[in-house]
């Protein structure tokens, strides 16, 4: 929170405190206290939060009623903030059973199926060059293996780290390890020459356990987020299909995923070159800008808020003017569900944040209560309909 968010938000603390805040100004605050899983940045002290919560209860009935019905007002540009304050008061108070006699039906039986889809973790499959497979989420902490000198080690923060013991001299070709994460799961891993890489839900990333190549070189399937060692005398490279991209040492990430409508690569720090396949379109980006790289084989160069495209990384989603089935894609792979579609499925845009380690049945809610949309959960499949 900026220092004039700060001020915005206390001036409104303050006119909310005093019975005097307008129904848009109680809706922001009630959402933004709560549901974008943020009050770490907010300025409140201990009695003020307090003091928050018990008016917030208080005004529980008057408020629901009032929401409720400006949701469903046609015309409107949806976001979570505006629409959602129902769900803001039972992640606020905690009063789950209380806030389910208020609900209509098919949204309590939303929270009653849903509630058994858990949130992804730190889970992956390492796959040495010997073909065999270490499961990291059963795995103790600890050494894991040590091959062409260079020895695999597992942290108890859930990290993959790759030591230099020796250096490889003899020539040969570097063996090759695969990092690899279910739908559901993600994993870090630091490589030998000091990388660091998040990688996100049913993605995979292949890479040398030493470098001794003239360029540091990785193949990425689906999502990673890189922070690059600095080695001038060797590029670093990603290799993501029909993509590549070169950097000496930055921060970026790449979406890849193949259900995804075309391969964005996004630059936080320093600068990256993006190439197609065959070589003949190249970009070179700056921060803050994002190369889309189409079926086509074109680079499409925007500028973009990357907070956006590394909130998986930071434990958030983050929406803005996206589609439901954008949406329902990142939904499915970090709760592990499939998604089916039903009828004639609403183009309207959506925006907002929330924690990626929430129930998913919350999420589902949120997104219900803009009345724009609707679902039905069987087993681990959410069913999407109009």
């Amino acid at each position: 929170m900026t220092e004039i968010q700060k001020q915005y938000f206390q001036q409104i603390l303050k006119k909310y405190n005093a019975g005097k805040a307008s129904a848009k100004e109680i809706s922001f605050l009630e959402s933004y206290y709560r549901l974008f899983e943020i009050t770490e940045e907010l300025p409140l002290d201990s009695a003020q939060e307090l003091a928050i919560k018990d008016k917030i209860k208080y005004q529980v009935d008057q408020h629901i009623t009032q929401h409720e019905k400006s949701i469903r007002r046609p015309g409107l540009r949806y976001t979570f903030q505006q629409y959602a304050v129902a769900a803001a008061v039972l992640l606020m108070l905690s009063v789950g059973s209380y806030f389910l006699l208020k609900r209509p039906d098919s949204t309590a039986q939303l929270f009653i199926a849903g509630r058994h889809l858990a949130p992804g973790s730190n889970n992956a499959t390492l796959t040495l060059a010997d073909g065999s497979k270490i499961s990291l989420a059963g795995s103790a902490n600890g050494e894991l293996a040590t091959q062409a000198g260079i020895r695999v080690t597992k942290t108890k923060d859930g990290q993959l780290v790759y030591t230099v013991e020796k250096t490889n001299s003899s020539g040969k070709t570097s063996v090759y390890n695969t990092l690899e994460t279910p739908k559901g799961g993600q994993y870090q891993v630091v490589l030998p020459d000091g990388t660091n890489v998040w990688l996100n839900a049913a993605s995979s990333l292949r890479y040398p356990a030493a470098f001794t190549a003239t360029a540091r070189e990785v193949q990425l399937e689906g999502e990673a987020y890189f922070e690059v060692a600095k080695n001038p005398d060797k590029p670093f490279r990603v290799r993501s299909h029909g993509q590549v991209v070169e950097v000496l040492g930055t921060h970026f990430n790449i979406n890849s995923y193949q259900d995804e409508p075309g391969i964005k690569t996004t630059l936080l720090e320093g600068s990256v070159r993006v190439l197609n396949a065959d070589l003949t379109s190249a970009a070179v980006l700056k921060p803050g800008q994002q190369a889309n790289l189409t079926s086509g084989g074109q680079i499409q160069i925007s500028n973009v808020d990357p907070e956006e495209f590394v909130a998986w990384k930071n434990g958030k989603f983050i929406f803005t003017d996206a589609n439901i089935k954008s949406i329902m894609r990142q939904i499915s792979r970090w709760y592990n569900v499939d998604i089916d579609y039903r009828g004639e499925i609403s183009k309207e845009k959506f925006g907002g944040r929330t924690s990626r380690f929430t129930n998913v049945a919350e999420l589902l809610e949120i997104l219900q209560l803009t009345d724009q949309v609707h679902f039905e959960v069987q087993g681990r499949r959410i069913i999407v309909m109009p």
